[in-house]
């Protein structure tokens, strides 16, 4: 077994705040070739569904401390093939692995940003290095990891600008995307979903928001850091780090 994540990972981690966030981070995925053409070809139409299963196992390995390299292998081992343009991928290269963890990161801190709870300059200093432990629990190469969080935030707009694309897998799941249609993403209006995108990911996709749907993810977000404060632990956390506790 490996050592616990850190608390403030736990704590935002498994925060249904979070998972409120989720659709940021999708969106940036399914912009990459590698990512889309994956979820193409093991979750075609059932995107939600398919990080339902995923994001909930994140959590859980997470909280546990189990070591989730077996885990990850036997689950990405054989997502392999090739993409719209020819080139072959594998989903366990480190670079595609690292980018699809670094979205999650990024939506990390977003979500604090948007919906709570809040992080100080001190508790982002402390997070980062606690993420970098979490990635390194799947057991895959972390030679490209960035070691610090300027260093995350350089490398992370770098790979916006350099490895996304629009593609027929990305268009494929734009409206998944942009509409979430299950899982805890459905209860978010339209407008929220498509205000809290990342902008590479809003070019990509040719969306601009309005505003009404930045009013929209204003009002999530007043219910998000009065009702989720208020909540106890156990609607404001996922089933997952009950089980871990």
């Amino acid at each position: 077994m490996t050592e616990q994540a850190g608390p403030l990972l736990r704590r935002h981690l498994g925060d249904r705040r979070f998972l409120l966030t989720l659709p940021r981070a999708v969106g940036l995925q399914v912009l990459h070739p590698v990512i889309a053409t994956a979820l193409c070809e093991h979750a075609p139409n059932r995107l939600w569904e398919h990080k339902k299963r995923t994001v909930s196992q994140m959590i859980y390995l997470a909280h546990t401390g189990r070591a989730a390299d077996s885990v990850i292998r036997f689950a990405h081992e054989r997502v392999k093939g090739v993409d719209d343009r020819g080139h072959r991928y594998h989903a366990l290269h480190p670079e595609v692995f690292l980018f699809q963890h670094a979205t999650y990161v990024e939506t990390l801190l977003t979500a604090a940003d948007l919906f709570g709870p809040a992080l100080s300059p001190d508790d982002r200093d402390q997070l980062y290095p606690e993420t970098l432990a979490w990635y390194r629990t799947y057991g895959v190469s972390d030679r490209l990891l960035p070691r610090t969080r300027p260093e995350f935030t350089e490398y992370f707009a770098d790979a916006c600008a350099t490895q996304l694309r629009d593609g027929p897998a990305a268009r494929e799941f734009r409206d998944q995307v942009l509409r979430p249609d299950a899982w805890i993403v459905r209860h978010l209006p339209a407008g929220a979903a498509r205000a809290m995108q990342h902008p590479r990911a809003l070019a990509l996709f040719d969306v601009a928001p309005t505003a009404a749907d930045t009013a929209a993810l204003r009002a999530v977000a007043l219910t998000a850091r009065t009702g989720f404060t208020m909540a106890p632990r156990r609607l404001r956390y996922v089933p997952q780090t009950r089980v871990a506790r």
